[in-house]
């Protein structure tokens, strides 16, 4: 087995968002076969080692186009409340992707196992100076895991 590039990221698990989604409004298509949407958030919580708190409803939302190929490129933005009353900016982009089959239980909102598909973001947080400044110091992923009506959503910070 080969050594690990000296370079190799490690991974620190942050904290994970589970949250509600509150409806979605979608783009007809367009002539090249995409469909966009507007999908907002609804209720949520922030749990984990490093940052609890909830989610502002209907602070914001993604915003997904959904391509010819079943890929789904997400671009979500909305507002979080950390436990001391803090209020912070979560911007994050990604995909998600599977087998025709799972793709649509998912659209039905029935249950799929996580290893049936692939959905990481990358998001990036505005948060004031102070207590929760390192969250702007720091690149994230997300590995999301899609619930009946929502997800949960498993921040890592990359070290």
């Amino acid at each position: 087995m080969a050594e690990p590039h000296p370079f190799t990221p490690r991974l620190e698990h942050a904290f994970t968002i589970t949250q509600q989604l509150a409806g979605a409004h979608w783009v007809t298509p367009s002539p090249m076969g995409e469909v966009r949407a507007a999908v907002y958030n609804g209720e949520g919580v922030i749990e984990g080692p490093l940052l609890n708190g909830k989610l502002i409803p209907r602070s914001g939302g993604d915003y997904p186009l959904v391509r010819p190929n079943g890929v789904i490129d997400f671009d979500a933005r909305y507002v979080l409340q950390a436990d001391d009353g803090a209020i912070i900016y979560l911007q994050s982009r990604g995909f998600r992707w599977g087998s025709e089959e799972a793709m649509g239980r998912m659209a039905r909102n029935e249950p799929v196992g996580f290893d049936e598909y692939y959905m990481r973001v990358s998001t990036k947080f505005d948060a004031p100076a102070g207590k929760h400044e390192w969250m702007t110091k720091h690149v994230f992923i997300g590995v999301a895991e899609k619930t009946p009506g929502g997800n949960a959503i498993h921040y890592f910070i990359v070290r």
